[in-house]
Parts: C-alpha cells; structure tokens; sequence
C-alpha cells in the first residue's frame, strides 16, 4: 500500500463526523454558514469544513438566588429552574454566544424585575401566575436565539427572619379570629336551637311534664346521692290557681 493510498485513507478517516440523535450540527464552508447536518455519519472535508455540534435535548438551568426588593420594600431571595430547548440551532449558534449562559443570564434579570414590581403577598400567593410571566417573558426574548422555553418554575423565597416571625403571627390571629367566628357560630345555633324547644314545651300540654320524668329518669342510673328534683312552673301555677279559689 503506498503512502499516497495510506493518506487518502487517513484523510477520509479524519473527514468523517458522527452526530448523535440528540444533537444537530452546524456546517461552516470557509467559515461560511452552510446548513444543518442532520443525525448520523457526515463528511466534513478537513481545513475547507467546520462542524459544530448542538445539544437539542431539554435542559433544566437553575437560576440561583436573586435578592429583590418588592413592591412593598420587603426584601426577599428568589431562585428558579428555567426548562428550555434548542429549537433553531443556526441561530442559537450564530446569533448569540454562549446560548446556555445568555439564557441564564436572562432569567436572572427578569426574574428580579417581575419580583420586584409585585407585593409580599402577591408574590406568596400567586407563584404559578409569576412565573408564567417570567417565562413569557424570557420567551419573547430568547425567541430570537432559536430558543423555546418549555417552563419557568419558582423553587424558594426565602425571608429574613424577623419577616418571617410576623407572618407567623399573622397566620397566628387568623386562624384565631376564624375560631372565634365558629364558636359564635355555634353559640348562636345552640341559642336558637335552646329558644325553638322551650317554645315547643311551652306551647304543647305536658310537654314539660314528660321532660321531667325523663329527667328523673336519667337521674335513677346516677349513683349521686343527691338530686336536686326541679318543679315545672306548670305545676307551681297549679297550686296558685288552687289557692286564689
């Protein structure tokens, strides 16, 4: 085998690229943007031809703690995981450098600015509703890059303590204040239940006088050895009626 056959051999061994199924490449001729090399074994002819590979599998990027002041001057940490995809990878090759870091970097700066215009509460109790708009935000931008963004997610807001002690409190009062209401609630109802039978027993003959025995009734199973017997003003009103005659 001569030399010449032995170069070739190298020349077309060295020439040959594999790109995964995950990942597209990007072809450049005389650092020319050529195309997109699609899976599988590629020639790319060495010195003339370029070839730069692009992951295009979902990635998860955490967007570390980002301190922000909210609208109602409470200072809080927010961190959050983006989940984003290589859509076009021309141009998230040749619009931006660096698309993972850009990407980060973004969500950085949104996430402190829509933090920043919500209050305490808002921002507590509306998370899902933050981070769409975080995210839509973000996709509007990134959109450029041939980027698509799948999801924003708020993973902690952390608060400074003494913040954290008065919204303690504050739950605290509520959750007061809630069994106060119930425990009226039921006074109220008891009253009105109490108000409706002694209507019911003093409008109906001998009601009063069956209660009473049914008292007494309970009182026979006591082993108390005092019992205090209540006379009905039925039979009190009896005796006056008798002694007016």
């Amino acid at each position: 085998m001569t030399p010449l056959i032995i170069f070739l051999l190298f020349v077309v061994l060295v020439s040959i690229k594999q790109v995964n199924q995950y990942e597209r490449g990007i072809k450049l001729r005389f650092g020319k943007y050529v195309g997109v090399v699609e899976p599988g074994w590629r020639l790319i002819i060495p010195v003339i031809e370029t070839m730069v590979k692009m992951d295009i599998r979902v990635k998860a990027a955490d967007v570390p703690y980002q301190e922000t002041i909210t609208q109602d001057n409470i200072s809080c940490k927010i961190n959050a995981v983006i989940y984003y995809r290589i859509a076009d990878p021309a141009r998230a090759y040749l619009e931006v450098e660096r698309v993972m870091l850009a990407v980060s970097q973004l969500a950085q700066t949104t996430m402190r600015n829509v933090c920043g215009e919500q209050t305490l509460d808002q921002l507590l109790s509306s998370r899902e509703e933050t981070a769409l708009k975080i995210k839509d935000i973000i996709a509007k931008h990134t959109a450029a890059w041939g980027v698509e963004v799948g999801s924003v997610e708020l993973k902690d807001i952390s608060l400074p303590d003494d913040m954290v002690r008065t919204i303690a409190k504050q739950a605290e009062a509520e959750r007061e204040k809630r069994a106060v209401i119930i425990k009226s609630e039921g006074e109220l109802a008891a009253a009105n239940n109490l108000k409706d039978a002694a209507n019911i027993l003093s409008s109906t003959t001998g009601a009063l006088h069956l209660r009473t025995l049914s008292t007494l009734n309970d009182l026979s199973s006591d082993q108390s050895n005092t019992v205090v017997f209540a006379i009905p003003l039925e039979i009190l009103r009896a005796f006056e009626r008798l002694g007016q005659k």
